[in-house]
């Protein structure tokens, strides 16, 4: 799976995914319920971390596989709505490697 890039930017995403609902459903919950914000300083730069290298995964499937621009922003937008890169990879999986 990390052997392609599409391979790479769908493992990249799963985990970046899986990040944005750890953060927004238990560590920003135990901040503000139970005024607890050591999960989020953890989770939240993980997440940070994967952000950035998702959106680095992107731009290089964009290159390789010559997407368009819009395709980009469609990327980009997907990671920022919760369960996005889920819906990104579903339609990754169709794709030709290279």
């Amino acid at each position: 799976m990390f052997r392609t890039a599409i391979g790479r930017l769908r493992m990249i995403g799963l985990l970046e995914g899986l990040s944005y609902l750890l953060l927004l459903g238990i560590a920003m919950p135990l901040k503000y319920a139970l005024d607890m914000p050591a999960m989020v300083s953890v989770v939240g730069m993980a997440h940070g971390i994967l952000f950035v290298l998702f959106c680095f995964a992107a731009l290089h499937v964009m290159i390789l596989h010559r997407k368009s621009m819009l395709w980009g922003i469609g990327a980009f937008i997907a990671s920022l709505l919760p369960f996005g890169t889920f819906v990104l990879d579903r339609r990754l999986r169709d794709e030709p490697a290279r």
